[in-house]
């Protein structure tokens, strides 16, 4: 049987997307910010293959946490370019 793999950076652009959103919708609720959070939320749950938000979530959560670098697990996150985002 064939795994496929969601790409971590799909899925950390997901996350980041669906954490915004719930924030704007806690700060003020508008129809655009709820169409936004029930498209990620649908997307995010496909890409993890998951029927729940939450379950969608700790799934992409632990996919990032995997597919980090031995550099991040000592603390210091760092971009694309080798830049470390430690503040």
């Amino acid at each position: 049987m064939l795994v496929i793999v969601p790409d971590p950076k799909v899925a950390r652009t997901l996350l980041t997307r669906y954490a915004t959103l719930r924030i704007a919708q806690a700060e003020r609720e508008t129809r655009q910010a709820a169409r936004e959070l029930q498209d990620v939320t649908y997307t995010l749950c496909v890409l993890m293959g998951t029927p729940d938000v939450q379950e969608a979530v700790a799934a992409a959560d632990a996919l990032l946490e995997s597919a980090a670098t031995p550099a991040t697990h000592a603390g210091a996150a760092e971009t694309e370019n080798g830049l470390s985002l430690a503040v």
